[in-house]
């Protein structure tokens, strides 16, 4: 009897317990869509295009689900996680790795504009030792944009 009181409680609560947080899903790779400017500004600097990478995207979600999750706006994440932990931890073997975050901005124009106007933000940008990079937003207006350069 008591088993059975004990699994059905498990039931009710399994629902809710499995069920992740909203915003935990609701992360968006805008990498694509801002591929092109952030490659017209570097060719305005003499500088190479950069490719999408998947690993870095990946590496962006989970710093933008955790700042969301527990409430912080870091490069230093959980764990004393850093940019560079989080790319490793993604399987992304770098030899140089930069961040830039934003919260707030509404929409893609607005967050580009002020990191371009940010010194420090506008230096990862137009960084001419990186070869690729991620974007995503998160809920809250949260944005991640990850600037490596694999190997070396």
């Amino acid at each position: 009897m008591r088993l059975t009181l004990i699994m059905c409680f498990m039931l009710l609560l399994s629902p809710l317990t499995a069920m992740p947080l909203a915003a935990e899903g609701a992360v968006k790779n805008v990498g694509p869509v801002v591929l092109e400017r952030m490659n017209a500004v570097r060719a305005q600097h003499g500088l190479h295009r950069l490719k999408l990478n998947r690993k870095l995207t990946a590496t962006s979600g989970v710093h933008a689900r955790n700042m969301l999750k527990y409430g912080f706006f870091s490069h230093d994440g959980p764990g004393n996680s850093t940019p560079g932990s989080r790319a490793r931890s993604q399987g992304y073997r770098f030899c140089r790795i930069t961040e830039n975050i934003a919260q707030g901005q509404k929409t893609l124009d607005i967050v580009f504009a002020a990191w371009m106007n940010s010194p420090k933000h506008r230096h990862n940008i137009l960084d001419p030792g990186v070869t690729e990079f991620s974007l995503v937003r998160g809920p809250g207006n949260i944005w991640v944009m990850n600037l490596g350069r694999r190997g070396c």
